[in-house]
C-alpha cells in the first residue's frame, strides 16, 4: 500500500474568522475510530458548531458532526460524539492559563490529513463583538475597491 504525503483538506470552519479574532492556532492529532476515518476519507465533516474544552488535563472536541460511515454496520460511530485531541502536556498547561485567565475560546478551524493522520487545526480566540464584524466588513470592501481601481487604471479604463 502507498503512504500518503502532503496535506488534504477535509472541512474547513470559514464562519469562525468571521465570529472570532483568532490569537493562536495549534494543529492536533485526533483520537477517533475506524468509520470515523472511513467517513472522513469520503471528506464528510461539519466543524461549523464545534468548539473544545479542556477537561482533567486532557483536550476534548465537542459537537463536531462526522456523518455515519454508509458501509457501516452496527460498529457504526455516533455523529457528534466527543473526540479527545492530541497535545504534549506543556501546550495543554499554556492553554488552561490562557483560556482561565483572558476568557478566550478554542475553536476548530479546519480537520484535514497530514500524512495519512487526521489532524485538527484548533485556534485560541476571542469573540468579536458587531461593530468589529462591521468594520472588518468595511476594510474588506474597501480593499477590494483599491484592487478594482488598479485594475483599471492597468487597462486604461476610467
Amino acid at each position: 500500500m502507498v503512504k500518503e504525503r502532503g496535506r488534504k483538506l477535509i472541512a474547513q470552519n470559514r464562519r469562525a474568522r468571521h465570529d472570532w479574532s483568532v490569537l493562536d492556532t495549534y494543529e492536533t492529532g485526533i483520537v477517533l475510530t475506524g468509520t470515523e476515518v472511513k467517513s472522513l476519507r469520503q471528506g464528510k465533516a461539519q466543524l461549523a458548531d464545534g468548539f473544545a474544552t479542556v477537561d482533567d488535563g486532557e483536550v476534548w472536541l465537542r459537537n463536531v458532526h462526522i456523518p455515519e460511515y454508509t458501509e457501516g454496520t452496527w460498529t457504526n460511530h455516533e455523529p457528534r460524539r466527543s473526540r479527545k485531541l492530541l497535545l504534549h502536556k506543556h501546550e495543554i498547561r499554556r492553554l488552561i492559563g490562557k483560556i482561565k485567565e483572558s476568557g478566550l475560546s478554542l475553536i476548530p478551524m479546519s480537520m484535514y490529513f497530514s500524512d495519512g493522520r487526521a489532524k485538527v487545526e484548533l485556534a485560541l480566540a476571542r469573540g468579536k463583538k458587531a461593530y468589529d464584524k462591521r468594520q472588518d466588513m468595511a476594510r474588506r470592501d474597501a480593499q477590494r475597491e483599491m484592487q478594482r481601481a488598479i485594475g483599471r487604471a492597468r487597462k486604461g479604463v476610467r
